[in-house]
């Protein structure tokens, strides 16, 4: 298998770590951010864009892409790295939460989850088999096993029914998975209970997958719920595996979840609130829809560095956006998805410099001013 997971550094004081993901379309420094291309595309943003803002890895998603444009017709393009003209690693997520979170339009069974498409109503039935089968076809370097993702809040006998379900639709994705060039990654579940997230680490990790998602968390729990289930969590992952906490994207979530020893995250957040107006600044969000930077002619944020804070202005991309330019978006996303990549890249140099925990204090003590 041409995946392996290489373990540099890990932080004297903390878990936090520093890595190297070997995969067949390139190395992967750890800790790392993964911006979402739902569709095959970062929202409003080439590829040539994402690779000079750094990013080493984006994840797609295996629902939308099955159902627009086909698993079928991506996998006669070439794959997704050919089909979307992006050759450095991807990883597809099962689909499992999009199918989860259409409530009343899908039915969960053992043979997997029956639902109806968001797009034209029609059904459909996810099982571990045929999510493998999609995610074979699109060609990522990673994908994830389909699980089910309990809701939060749920009682303890749900999350443990869930949990077990998981683990049995794991072992039919190991079963299922035939492409050697791409490694699959077993989620681990149980909901807001210690005991439960215990019982489906033992499970997931005795079917000894190449790497580890935590699932089910940055459900709408407290963000300390969700620092008290990594506390319990990511220790009982071997340490030569990769640790991926899914759908966690938020600054001061993934600075708490590298301090935590979390390898990789991805989220839509950077991308979704730079659409609506809002950016990520070091001393937290800043609303630039907002009246008060209509004659503001500052940077977004003048400690960075992207594209558009050397060279548009507050008041600029108010305008823009106030006036439904799609410039302002994707100059808001551009700034998004540096802010993030270089966080992640500059806290991997704190680590390796033995000055972690200093970095984390001095991000905190302006985070959130704004």
């Amino acid at each position: 298998m041409s995946f392996k997971f290489e373990l540099i550094k890990e932080c004297k004081d903390t878990k936090a770590r520093v890595g190297k993901l070997h995969t067949p379309h390139g190395i992967i420094e750890t800790p790392i951010f993964m911006p979402v291309g739902t569709q095959a595309t970062v929202k409003s943003l080439s590829p040539e864009e994402l690779e000079d803002l750094g990013a080493q890895i984006i994840l797609s998603n295996t629902y939308h892409l099955y159902l627009r444009p086909g698993h079928d017709l991506v996998q006669e393009a070439g794959g997704l790295h050919k089909f979307m003209n992006w050759d450095k690693p991807i990883l597809t997520d099962s689909g499992g939460f999009q199918v989860f979170s259409l409530g009343d339009f899908r039915t969960i069974k053992e043979e997997g989850v029956e639902f109806r498409s968001h797009l034209d109503g029609s059904k459909h039935l996810f099982t571990p088999e045929k999510v493998i089968e999609i995610e074979n076809a699109l060609g990522a370097d990673i994908i994830m096993a389909f699980d089910e993702c309990a809701p939060y809040p749920c009682s303890f006998e749900y999350a443990k029914d869930s949990l077990e379900r998981t683990t049995r639709w794991a072992e039919r994705c190991k079963k299922a998975h035939q492409r050697e060039d791409q490694a699959l990654f077993g989620i681990i579940q149980g909901g807001m209970y210690r005991e439960l997230r215990e019982q489906s680490a033992r499970e997931i990790i005795s079917l000894d997958f190449p790497g580890y998602g935590i699932g089910g968390l940055s459900v709408g729990e407290p963000k300390e719920l969700m620092y008290e289930m990594l506390d319990y969590t990511v220790p009982l992952i071997p340490k030569d595996k990769p640790r991926y906490l899914m759908g966690v994207g938020a600054p001061d979530n993934v600075v708490e979840g590298i301090m935590r020893g979390v390898d990789m995250f991805d989220c839509v957040l950077p991308t979704r609130i730079a659409r609506n107006g809002t950016v990520m600044s070091k001393r937290g969000k800043i609303v630039i829809r907002n009246a008060k930077y209509a004659r503001d002619f500052r940077p977004l944020d003048s400690e960075c560095s992207c594209y558009t804070c050397r060279n548009y202005s507050r008041a600029y991309i108010r305008h823009l956006l106030k006036a439904d330019e799609i410039l302002g978006l994707r100059l808001t996303s551009i700034h998004n998805l540096h802010f993030l990549l270089t966080l992640v890249k500059e806290i991997r140099e704190a680590i390796l410099e033995d000055r972690f925990l200093e970095f984390k204090e001095e991000f905190y003590e302006h985070y959130g001013e704004v």
